[in-house]
């Protein structure tokens, strides 16, 4: 897969609120209002970071029970490869399959510093996440539904292909913003167009805004601006 969105564009992209952002792709009608965006389910960590964008990288973990051999997981490290083969930056999202969801965490301070030493922004996961004081201190954002003490039996069953978090059916590839008000996806057939209509659309809710809060606030003002695209 190659980008088609440069760095400059991203960091554009990235910096749009996500309210502002979720309106921005509205007007385009690639999809329906009530789809592309995760459910309340899966809630900012670090609502004082930055927004979060970046490629998917998608996995799938399990691990609230115990194997059926020996009681042990093997580690793997393919996974490492396939990350690195989706373009910088990487969103890790992270479908958990496991028959108690979120018992056990897969993201914990070891894994939140290899998801940044592989040039991930951010990770979300409809599972639980812990040691979370150490994501926080390196700024790494945080999507997910609980904490756990424990990482149980949690490891990677399948990478790669589609997944489902909080509502949201993620490929890898697809583009990913993250906010305090939540996680969406961008079309990529729009992303480069849409921060000139966020601008717009800004300007515009600012305008109503300050005439609500005037001094000189009259329903024929608030009328007329409602009405101005």
């Amino acid at each position: 897969m190659q980008p088609n969105l440069t760095l400059g564009e991203l960091e554009e992209l990235r910096k749009i609120h996500g309210c502002t952002l979720a309106d921005a792709i509205e007007t385009f009608r690639e999809r329906l209002r009530n789809e592309g965006f995760m459910n309340n389910s899966v809630r900012s960590f670090f609502p004082q970071l930055p927004n979060m964008i970046g490629y998917a990288v998608t996995l799938k973990v399990r691990g609230s029970a115990p194997p059926m051999a020996d009681g042990s997981m093997a580690i793997r490290s393919d996974w490492w490869d396939y990350v690195l083969s989706v373009p910088a930056p990487r969103v890790v999202v992270i479908q958990d399959i496991a028959t108690r969801i979120g018992l056990g965490s897969f993201l914990g301070g070891v894994h939140v510093n290899i998801l940044r030493a592989l040039g991930c922004s951010g990770a979300v996961t409809n599972g639980s996440v812990r040691e979370v004081p150490i994501a926080e201190q390196i700024g790494f954002p945080l999507f997910a539904t609980n904490v756990s003490l424990s990482h149980a039996y949690s490891h990677v069953v399948e990478f790669g292909q589609p997944v489902e978090v909080a509502g949201l059916q993620v490929q890898s590839g697809d583009l990913i913003h993250g906010s305090r008000h939540g996680v969406q996806s961008i079309p990529l057939k729009i992303a480069g167009q849409l921060p000139q209509v966020a601008a717009r659309l800004a300007a515009r809710d600012q305008g109503i805004i300050e005439i609500c809060q005037s001094k000189d606030f009259s329903i024929e003002k608030l009328r007329s601006a409602v009405s101005n695209p």
